[in-house]
């Protein structure tokens, strides 16, 4: 197996799932929260299922130097929130398959969707966030 280097992630995203009224209330609990102590663009919320994920979710793209703060965060906080967290590297399979995190239980995703290879690894674009806490 060769060596990658860290400076091949451009990003991470964090996908927060939820299933039902309940967990979705909970996510949005937990969004708000992460907007209060964290600059990071938050995507768009999806009530139902986007291929590759099998259910419902919001995510969080965030830089390279807020892993360190931000996921732990996450791990102390998303109750029974299912979370994958996976760095943008230009190969999606891998990113969401291989070289992944799950905080909660693990979800099935579509992997036959996922390409190989991508042009450009996403970066995590300009917050759209405006924290007002600190973590």
């Amino acid at each position: 197996m060769s060596v990658r280097a860290v400076g091949e992630i451009a990003s991470f995203h964090a996908h927060v799932y939820f299933d039902g009224a309940e967990e979705a209330a909970a996510a949005r609990a937990l969004r708000e929260r992460v907007a209060e102590r964290f600059a990071v663009r938050l995507g768009g919320w999806r009530d139902q299922p986007v291929d590759p994920h099998a259910l419902p979710m919001f995510q969080i793209a965030l830089a390279p130097e807020l892993f360190g703060t931000l996921v732990p965060w996450l791990m102390l906080n998303h109750g029974s929130l299912s979370i994958l967290v996976h760095p943008n590297s230009g190969r999606p399979r891998d990113d969401h398959l291989r070289d992944r995190i799950w905080i909660g239980a693990a979800l099935p995703l579509a992997e036959e969707v996922l390409p190989e290879t991508e042009d450009e690894a996403e970066t995590a674009g300009e917050p759209n966030t405006a924290p007002t806490l600190s973590p």
